[in-house]
């Protein structure tokens, strides 16, 4: 057959819309297109018309890229005079093109068909297609609302609490040019300029907050913390290097020791005339804290304590500041005198001479380079008979007299030592509010970004908007959302733990659970906000990738994450949670006496058939999930125990169980302290943008454990499809108020960085 190539025949008009989108988007396989042009010529329309369609759509002889252009040009033109020709679906589109093109009435029922046949061929439907060819009306192609117009002052302010102005003093502090962000150090000069930039901090007082006014401090622990938390925007190495100084090696002199530690020591300390580390870990026991092998030997005869590393597995490992800057560490050690044995104590040890050089008997090692929070001076620590006063032992909880004797106000060594632990309790709070300060960086660059970058669109109109796409939505949202929970509930803690409003026992189990489901939930969330920034996010400069190496590390320290999880598990338990670490005959009687395990019971399920969206709804799901879990990992300890397994071998077997009753306390405690918050504000759209972070968090707190909810008949298959559409409801709700929602995280943006990524953000 002759190939008939032409354009000007008005019976091939009509026609020409189809096969410019044929050959426009490449997507059609020989296959299909012989398949088209068999089922075109079996028509009525007319052999010259069959010939030519046939033609133009020749796999052998396709249209050069002229060709196309030439019919795009001749479709545009004939449509010119057609009235919102882009509002027409295809097929009405080619049939009012084909009538007007001819100066005639309707197309004769051959060519109708053979254009709705096109249309089915093609899977062409609605106006898209007209648009594409015809060049509909350009957009900003925004798919959801406008951000609400929300007073960011006074989100900031109920972020902040009463620590808001502690808070503003170090973000200022930080916007200053000498702690702007410089990528790409050496770590040598990295360590160096973090140094300085600690000294700084001291030298504006900010190492003074936390102690007492008659030893030179000038603020509550609470300030501390807000301090920590800022600081924790910046910078990690800077934030890791400030907590090491004031909180860990100040806080164990200031809460372990006795008045004469705190005369001599904290001036020096706070100044940084003394700069200090704490060393806890050994490389052989890690987390287990109790099993530590250095020791401490009292020797009557000189009254000193006699420090030795016994062997190498034995040497205080990862330990900040002792690489290269710290002088004395507050050392842990098993302390013996008169031949027994007393358990872990904690001591003070120079290290270092006043010109850095390291004392005899000390062996000192740089950890070297890190995979993140490489401005910290991580080494390891072995001590070789190092003598030290007797005065050196941190003696708040156990004293040693000049001949030997010991003496303590509290019996039992497991006793002491986990009163000895829960004083450092501030430092698992540090740690985790310090992972959503980060959590909360990486948010504000991830979202800002999302509001100004466009990809990919209605072909003809503007890209659109990354934070308008509701996957993008989706992977967000809720982690703002979540952020968001974490934050009140930290701030609610800190205001529990500074004004020593509740049992200590509780602070200890609630720090202990937010360290740990707080710093997993950051590692998720910059892990995420890294991807969402794509290849941007990867550069050195835009800080995400840098962020995330350096949140890692916060699943580990101030206790690994799964333990501590563990041990929220315990507490949960029963009262006696120190027995249970300690467990002997006593404390595995009062363990199977405990009232978590004599009130498992059987609470009939009440089954939603809808999304459960009403907060008393949700709090009554998460509320029995912590209960159905702590009452049957009771019942199954008490069962093991029951018949005679040693208890700590029974919970290594319940370990996975202990882990998500943990889980569900902690996702409890914060969802209803959210619910506790919005519901203390005043009606207007700050409550309404909380109310929907509100709900966002709960209900997809929910939908990560669905699968458990509808084993247990609390949520049916209704509910649970329901629950997701409600869920992507809820994200475009806050895509709409994303901008000031990050902007209430009050990070300036010389503290915030990234520049490239964050930019000026239009409308959005």
């Amino acid at each position: 057959m002759t190939t008939v190539r032409t354009l000007g025949d008005p019976e091939l008009l009509p026609f020409l819309p189809f096969i410019y989108l044929a050959w426009s988007d490449g997507d059609l396989g020989e296959t299909e297109v012989l398949s088209i042009c068999n089922e075109f010529s079996q028509t009525g329309v007319s052999q010259d018309c069959r010939t030519a369609f046939v033609g133009w759509l020749d796999p052998d002889d396709p249209p050069t890229p002229d060709e196309l252009s030439e019919m795009l040009e001749l479709i545009r033109a004939r449509s010119s005079d057609i009235d919102d020709a882009e509002a027409l679906d295809i097929e009405s589109f080619a049939k009012t093109l084909g009538a007007a093109g001819r100066g005639q009435g309707d197309l004769t029922p051959a060519e109708l068909d053979a254009i709705r046949m096109l249309g089915q061929q093609l899977g062409l439907s609605g106006s898209e297609p007209t648009r594409f060819i015809v060049g509909g009306p350009t957009t900003d192609n925004a798919l959801t609302p406008e951000a609400a117009e929300l007073n960011v002052d006074e989100l900031v302010r109920l972020r902040d609490g009463v620590r808001h102005d502690i808070k503003g003093r170090v973000r200022a502090l930080l916007s200053e040019p000498e702690f702007a962000h410089m990528p790409g150090q050496h770590m040598d000069d990295y360590r160096t300029r973090v140094l300085g930039q600690l000294q700084q901090l001291a030298d504006a007082g900010l190492g003074r907050l936390g102690f007492p006014a008659e030893y030179g401090g000038t603020g509550s622990q609470s300030d501390f913390v807000a301090a920590f938390s800022v600081i924790a925007h910046h910078d990690l190495s800077l934030l890791t290097k400030y907590g090491v100084q004031f909180g860990l090696f100040g806080g164990a002199i200031m809460r372990l020791g006795t008045e004469r530690h705190h005369a001599e020591l904290l001036e020096p300390m706070m100044s940084m005339a003394l700069p200090g580390c704490f060393a806890m870990t050994e490389t052989d026991h890690g987390s287990n804290v109790q099993a530590l092998e250095t020791s401490a030997t009292y020797d009557p005869e000189t009254e000193e304590f006699v420090v030795h590393t016994p062997h190498r597995g034995a040497g205080k490992d990862y330990i900040g500041n002792a690489a290269k800057d710290g002088r004395t560490a507050v050392v842990f050690a098993q302390l013996h005198t008169q031949g027994r044995s007393h358990g872990v104590h904690a001591f003070v040890v120079p290290i270092r001479s006043e010109n850095g050089e390291t004392l005899t008997g000390v062996t000192i090692e740089d950890d070297g380079p890190k995979a993140g929070l490489n401005g910290v001076d991580n080494g390891r620590l072995w001590f070789d008979h190092v003598r030290i006063p007797r005065t050196a032992l941190l003696d708040r909880f156990a004293s040693v007299a000049a001949d030997g004797k010991y003496e303590s106000e509290i019996p039992g060594q497991g006793k002491r030592f986990f009163t000895t632990i829960g004083t450092l309790v501030g430092g698992r709070i540090g740690v985790g509010t310090g992972a959503i300060s980060a959590s909360e960086t990486a948010l504000a660059i991830a979202i800002r970004y999302g509001l100004r970058r466009r990809q990919f669109g209605p072909e003809n109109q503007s890209e659109t908007i990354l934070l308008d796409y509701s996957q993008h939505q989706r992977r967000l949202m809720p982690l703002l959302a979540t952020t968001w929970a974490y934050r009140f509930a930290f701030e609610h803690l800190i205001d529990d733990y500074s004004e020593e409003r509740v049992d200590p026992r509780m602070i200890e189990g609630h720090a202990a659970g937010l360290k740990a489901f707080s710093t997993w939930h950051a590692n998720r969330t910059i892990h995420e906000c890294r991807e969402a920034c794509g290849g941007a996010g990867f550069m050195a400069k835009n800080r995400l990738g840098l962020l995330r190496s350096d949140i890692d590390i916060f699943q580990t320290y101030e206790g690994d994450n799964t333990v501590l999880a563990q041990l929220v598990a315990r507490g949960l338990l029963s009262s006696y949670a120190q027995q249970f670490n300690d467990i002997g005959l006593l404390g595995t009687a009062r363990f199977l006496a405990g009232r978590a395990v004599d009130t498992v019971r059987d609470v009939k399920p009440i089954t939603f058939g809808g999304a459960p969206t009403k907060p008393s709804d949700y709090m009554n799901l998460l509320a029995w999930r912590e209960e159905r879990l702590v009452a049957t990992l009771g019942a199954r300890l008490r069962h093991r125990i029951g018949n005679g397994m040693d208890s700590a071998v029974a919970f290594g077997e319940v370990q996975n169980h202990a882990i998500r009753a943990a889980r569900a306390h902690v996702e409890h405690l914060v969802a209803d302290r959210f619910v506790s918050v919005v519901n203390d504000m005043a009606a207007g759209p700050e409550r309404d943008a909380l109310s929907t972070l509100r709900d966002l968090h709960a209900l997809t707190t929910l939908e990560a454990d669905l699968g458990w909810f509808m084993e247990h008949s609390k949520l049916s298959a209704t509910a649970a499809k329901q629950l997701r559409q409600i869920i992507g409801e809820l994200c475009a709700d806050a895509r709409a108020v994303a901008r000031p929602l990050v902007d209430a995280f009050a990070i300036p943006d010389a503290i915030l960085g990234a520049e490239e990524l964050i930019g000026e953000t239009p409308g959005g």
